[in-house]
């Protein structure tokens, strides 16, 4: 019996022996086409030699130093090149070993600042339903996915939330796009009101929506109207975008497209490409000179934040990606995976919707296309789907309770940044077979 606590003890996992470009392989030989990136993680694909060369000199340098007594040339290297990229101000960037790290250093980050300018009273954070923010308490706390947040909920502080910003469910008949960002702009501001503005220190919602909901973009202009909202009562705008951004929908940060700067924005997964754990949160001038300004010092921290090995493992990333264009491959891969799902599956009686930006897809599955209902949650459909597409040599990201945290079911799509036209296609090809062999039409 297996010593390591796995997060399914009851199942028995395949051993994972290697990886080259957009496939892994197990012990046994058989290969998968890693269509997911673990959970979007894996931008580079498998044994890219560049990182791997980065990662074996920085370690025969310097593999780690505390940052209470240094810095390091290759982390402030990192903090520049992400800085330079970052829309706006967002000039300070605040390394951690990974997502949920990042989400509760964002949240501490704003509590901190309103105490550095004297509003001590800015307490409450707003979020969405069927959003999700990490699994340490405070992320949890702050995240809409019911069911993991079900079994702590006496330890979380309190938080509120608001509707996601989910069109195919949610926008009404005949409502434009605008008059959808609108109305969703209006329940944010009416929560405020609620609270009372000089309460409440922060929105926090993931740009592109990642697991809950699977690869859900905003309507139009609603990030837009959302920061005026923000602006008008000073409260804080905090982006996740530890799956969407560093290039995962097709620009280093994903509310670039957007048009919009948030006061703080957290990354991780395709920062390090899953070469090292790494994730990091940028703050604007503004929040950060309050802190420089007060108390000088930024009350948090973990033993590893700045780690030498994963910064220099980021930083050949970063370079990679900037290097050989990968950005604009994003987009015209992600572009024929939407157009050859929709033309492939897009008439099956079980497929809803096919969505996202750049590769970052979610397909959402129903009962029934015109009345959009879900399939029955206890037959756990998306973990039926994941395990036949590992027989089909495929590697998807399944999830439940898409719609409220007991129904709906879907699956992410996030494959590698090198991916090419016939990788797209192998993909396709193998997910369509999984779909007619889980849903038959």
């Amino acid at each position: 019996m297996t010593k390591v606590f796995h997060r399914n003890p009851r199942q028995t996992m395949p051993i994972a022996a290697g990886g080259q470009g957009v496939e892994l392989f197990d012990n046994q030989g058989k290969r998968y086409i890693d269509a997911s990136g673990g959970a979007a993680v894996s931008c580079l694909g498998h044994g890219h030699p560049g990182v791997i060369a980065a990662i074996r000199e920085q370690v025969e340098t310097l593999a780690y130093a505390h940052t209470s007594f240094f810095t390091t040339e290759v982390s402030e290297a990192l903090a520049d090149t992400l800085a330079a990229s970052a829309p706006g101000d967002l000039n300070h960037v605040y390394f951690v070993s990974g997502g949920s790290e990042a989400v509760e250093a964002a949240l501490k980050l704003a509590r901190q600042y309103f105490v550095e300018v004297g509003q001590m009273s800015r307490r409450h954070f707003i979020a969405r339903r069927q959003s999700y923010h990490g699994n340490t308490l405070g992320a949890l706390a702050i995240g809409g996915n019911a069911w993991r947040r079900e079994p702590f909920l006496p330890l979380l502080v309190p938080a509120h939330h608001v509707s996601p910003c989910y069109a195919y469910r949610d926008q009404r008949v005949g409502e434009t796009d605008g008059e959808y960002a609108q109305r969703l702009a209006d329940e944010l501001e009416a929560k405020i009101l609620e609270l009372g503005p000089e309460s409440v220190a922060a929105f926090v919602a993931e740009t592109v929506v990642g697991a809950t909901a699977g690869a859900v973009p905003p309507v139009g202009d609603y990030l837009r109207r959302i920061r005026a909202v923000c602006d008008k009562y000073g409260v804080l705008l905090i982006l996740d975008e530890v799956m969407a951004g560093m290039g995962r929908t097709g620009y280093t940060f994903a509310c670039e497209e957007d048009g919009v700067v948030p006061d703080i924005v957290t990354i991780a997964k395709g920062l390090g490409a899953g070469y090292q754990p790494i994730g990091a949160m940028l703050s604007t001038d503004r929040i950060y000179d309050a802190i420089v300004g007060g108390s000088g010092f930024f009350q948090h921290g973990h033993t590893y934040i700045g780690h030498a090995t994963a910064c220099a493992a980021a930083l050949a990333v970063q370079r990679t990606i900037a290097g050989e264009g990968l950005l604009e491959n994003v987009r015209a891969r992600g572009e024929q995976l939407r157009a050859r799902l929709r033309e492939v599956l897009g008439a099956h009686p079980h497929v809803g919707d096919v969505r996202g930006r750049g590769l970052f897809v979610g397909v959402e599955f129903v009962a029934d296309r015109e009345t959009k209902a879900t399939l029955d949650p206890a037959r756990k459909v998306h973990a039926k789907v994941k395990s036949t597409a590992m027989q089909n040599g495929l590697l998807i990201y399944p999830m439940g309770g898409t719609v409220d945290g007991v129904r709906g079911d879907h699956v992410l799509f996030a494959p590698p940044f090198i991916s090419t036209a016939q990788d797209i296609d192998r993909i396709v090809e193998r997910f369509a077979a999984t779909v007619d062999a889980v849903l038959p039409a």
